[in-house]
């Protein structure tokens, strides 16, 4: 069975592919953040998603998962482990029972101010 598509095609878009270089570009970044936020406990996700609830009120679902960019089910998924730990509790909204408000415990913002300056020196390491 013959390729269909050249080689030399594999290789444009291995120079000239948008999509590829931001992939790698942010799986890079991730992995240095995941490094540097590891005595924190965070990985750079879970940094990303107690700070996205860092709000005055707690919000639902919905507004967390658009700003990650996630379908809720990915959503809902990463705040297991960060339910276990104590960090996160995901409770009823008083006034619809049935939305789901995402709040941020007293040991998730702890959690937070611990990571908060290990991610600012990372954020200008990477920067400069």
């Amino acid at each position: 069975m013959s390729n269909p598509i050249p080689f030399q095609t594999t290789l444009e878009v291995r120079d000239a592919c948008l999509c590829l270089h931001l992939q790698r570009a942010a799986r890079a970044a991730a992995r240095r953040f995941d490094a540097a936020l590891r005595p924190a406990g965070l990985t750079s996700g879970q940094f990303s998603l107690l700070m996205a609830l860092n709000r005055p009120q707690a919000p639902t679902l919905a507004p967390v998962a658009n700003l990650l960019a996630m379908d809720r089910t990915t959503l809902t998924a990463a705040l297991k482990p960060l339910q276990r730990r104590g960090l996160v509790e995901v409770a009823a909204d008083a006034a619809d029972r049935r939305a789901r408000r995402l709040l941020l415990t007293d040991a998730g913002r702890a959690t937070l101010a611990e990571a908060l300056p290990i991610w600012r020196a990372t954020h200008a390491a990477i920067e400069r």
